[in-house]
């Protein structure tokens, strides 16, 4: 199993960013998959969640703090995840982590970096 983050980078406050969270060495679609970041001495937290829609509910979650900002959307035939972030603000900036998760399985990614610039 391998799970791959793509797309972030160093933008401008008001700018957007797309990330991509690739899985293979599974059934994709059976997954729940979550986007979390991880700013210097702050702890791991949830930014946005999208269950399967086979083994679970298919509902999306988010923080509070990204809600109207942020959109997690999922392609199962690409195995892949999304998050849209719109409007990124200077506390967004972290290392963002995917994680697909189903029962006692969870897989990780190696995290991208998002920085946004003041």
């Amino acid at each position: 199993v391998k799970v791959v983050e793509s797309g972030g980078g160093s933008v401008q406050p008001g700018e957007s960013l797309r990330l991509s969270c690739t899985a293979s060495g599974m059934i994709f679609s059976f997954y729940d998959v979550g986007w979390f970041r991880q700013a210097p001495g702050k702890q791991r937290g949830l930014v946005a969640g999208i269950n399967s829609a086979i083994t679970n509910d298919g509902k999306t979650n988010y923080a509070s703090s990204v809600k109207g900002r942020f959109t997690i959307s999922r392609d199962d035939s690409k195995n892949t995840v999304y998050l849209q972030m719109n409007n990124l603000e200077p506390e967004d900036s972290a290392v963002y982590y995917c994680n697909v998760d189903r029962r006692a399985e969870h897989y990780w990614g190696q995290g991208t970096p998002v920085t946004v610039i003041v």
